[in-house]
């Protein structure tokens, strides 16, 4: 059973810095594609960024020059710094697995972003 557990979530003023962090199980990680969605009360769960097997990334024009993604194999464990947070950034942030040896996604269930003076 595959299951995704993020962590460092929480308040943060504008203009501040969090990591998140996914730890995945259940699955060989290294070959699966990783990501991190959002989502904001009352609006669709959105990309944010992603990181493929060969560490190639892509990120939501929102969050370009912002946020890293980043992955650490050896410890089954996905994260994202996020600089320079904006009120808008405010979310449910969720990662996301797409195991390609049984062809599922997978989420995991979500913490917690709030940018708030």
């Amino acid at each position: 059973q595959v299951q995704l557990v993020e962590s460092g979530g929480g308040l943060v003023e504008p203009g501040g810095t969090l990591r998140l962090s996914c730890v995945a199980s259940g699955t060989v990680f290294s070959g699966n594609v990783m990501a991190w969605y959002r989502q904001a009360p009352g609006k669709q769960r959105e990309l944010v960024a992603i990181i493929t097997t060969s560490s190639v990334t892509n990120y939501a024009d929102s969050v370009k020059g912002r946020f890293t993604i980043s992955r650490d194999n050896a410890k089954n464990t996905i994260f994202l710094q996020m600089n320079s947070l904006k009120r808008e950034d405010t979310a449910v942030y969720y990662c996301y697995a797409f195991v390609t040896s049984s062809g599922r996604p997978y989420w995991g269930q979500g913490t917690q972003v709030t940018v708030s003076s």
